[in-house]
């Protein structure tokens, strides 16, 4: 019987034990209770300690352990804790991660380091390691891994199995074998239960599906992903421009991009203008969040201008300003609604396949429909509350025609965004807001100055 999978929960009671557990150096408990938790909880762990008191724990550990959890770290931290390894030390554990993983994290390290690094690592992968080193991050020859199983189109199944067995210990992973030639030009691929089931003289060659996706290396990474998406990948062949097989990319390695990608619109949307974290420095957060403020502030700016140049309405019936905050507001909500939704969709190849007269007819139906009832619901409260029935038709009306230009602009503002190479993310934060703030006004106050004054 399989026993329960039992979830670590850090508590304030445990962190303060294991903090005195690292004070007095008690290596007894320490090891006792990491000796039933996951790594990936291991890490979780650490970002409660400091850089030195992490190192003294994670040096209790196998050094296997203590690769994948300082593997597992996020980028800044793991940067200011290897600043107080040893240049030994790091090779240590390096020569325990895969060519990929080894690569990004001597990208962190200072030049210097880097070079010493490099020359002390183990002699296979430091071949490894030195070629991914050409890449940028952000492409596919920088993403992949150098370790995969291949094997020669005339081979049969029993050198293939031979094959595998020699570089299992290398490749801790492996969904496929790779079928090359003898310039090892991709053929195809071989699944393992083909393998397994077929003869042992069998050729590999007659057995491997050479109907196989393939990535160049200078494709962006975002397309890699987009790629394995689609098509359901746990992994996928890397080749050079003259289709040589180089390497391999792995479904782990693809949920960091998409991570990485979320994260950064997330923020996009938020004003954000740069990736930072909550315990960056002050100068970096501050210079991240600045210019989304500073939109706001203009657009505010341009609001009040704006309001002035119908001070004589707002003279002759001041009710009319009551109600500004509320159309500003719903413009800015159904601006971000709608160009939330067209930033998520722009992901999708769908989109492109259904064209672009046809998602702006289905807007406009879905902003008549909540132009509708938003329309109504505050006419019918006005009505109540303040008894004004041609005040209360007018902010209606302008209300309804708010919701439905405020869905277009929402709509149409990251689609030209992307078609012109920006982020259209960009579209969901402060920008489409000041935007439809303004333009809500602009309705507001002309359909005011139309049928009340």
């Amino acid at each position: 019987m399989q026993e329960p999978i039992i979830e670590f929960e850090l508590t304030k009671e445990f962190r303060n034990r294991f903090q005195e557990a690292l004070d007095t150096r008690d290596t007894a408990f320490i090891l006792k209770t990491l000796t039933d938790i996951k790594p990936a909880d291991i890490t979780a762990l650490l970002y409660e300690f400091s850089a030195e008191e992490s190192k003294y724990v994670l040096d209790l550990l196998p050094i296997d352990i203590q690769a994948g959890i300082i593997n597992d770290l996020d980028s800044d931290t793991r940067k200011k804790f290897l600043r107080i390894y040893e240049v030994k030390e790091i090779v240590y554990f390096l020569n325990h991660l895969a060519s990929d993983d080894v690569a990004d994290i001597l990208h962190e390290l200072p030049v210097k380091n880097r070079e010493q690094v490099l020359s002390n690592l183990d002699l296979e992968l430091k071949v490894q390691v030195t070629e991914l080193l050409r890449y940028e991050d952000n492409v596919a020859g920088g993403l992949m891994a150098k370790e995969l199983i291949k094997a020669r189109v005339h081979w049969s199944v029993v050198q293939c199995i031979e094959e595998i067995r020699k570089q299992a210990e290398t490749v801790s992973k492996f969904y496929a074998v790779y079928v090359v030639d003898d310039h090892d030009k991709l053929i195809g691929r071989v699944a393992l239960q083909d393998l397994i089931i077929s003869d042992a003289r069998t050729i590999v060659g007659d057995i491997c599906d050479k109907d196989i996706i393939s990535i160049q290396t200078y494709q962006e990474s975002i397309e890699v992903a987009e790629v394995m998406k689609k098509y359901d990948l746990e992994s996928v062949p890397v080749v050079n421009v003259q289709e040589q097989l180089v390497g391999r990319i792995t479904i782990d390695d693809i949920v960091d991009v998409i991570t990485e990608q979320a994260e950064e619109e997330r923020q996009l949307m938020a004003g954000i203008s740069e990736s930072v974290e909550v315990d960056d420095s002050v100068w970096r957060n501050t210079r991240a969040r600045l210019p989304g403020l500073l939109i706001g502030i203009v657009g505010g700016l341009m609001n009040a201008k704006f309001m002035g140049l119908f001070e004589e309405e707002l003279a002759r019936i001041t009710a009319i300003a009551f109600f500004t905050p509320l159309i500003q507001a719903t413009g800015g909500n159904v601006g971000i609604q709608s160009s939330s939704l067209v930033v998520q969709s722009l992901a999708n190849p769908g989109y492109v396949e259904e064209g672009l007269w046809a998602r702006l007819i289905k807007v406009f139906f879905v902003a008549i429909l909540n132009g509708l009832f938003l329309s109504g619901l505050v006419m019918g409260a006005n009505i109540v509350l303040f008894g004004e029935y041609r005040l209360s038709l007018v902010v209606s009306v302008a209300l309804f025609s708010v919701v439905v230009f405020a869905s277009f602009i929402g709509t149409i503002t990251p689609i030209v965004l992307n078609r012109f190479g920006f982020n259209p993310a960009l579209a969901a934060g402060p920008f489409i807001t000041t935007i439809n703030d303004l333009l809500g006004l602009t309705i507001y106050f002309f359909i005011v100055h139309i049928l009340l004054i």
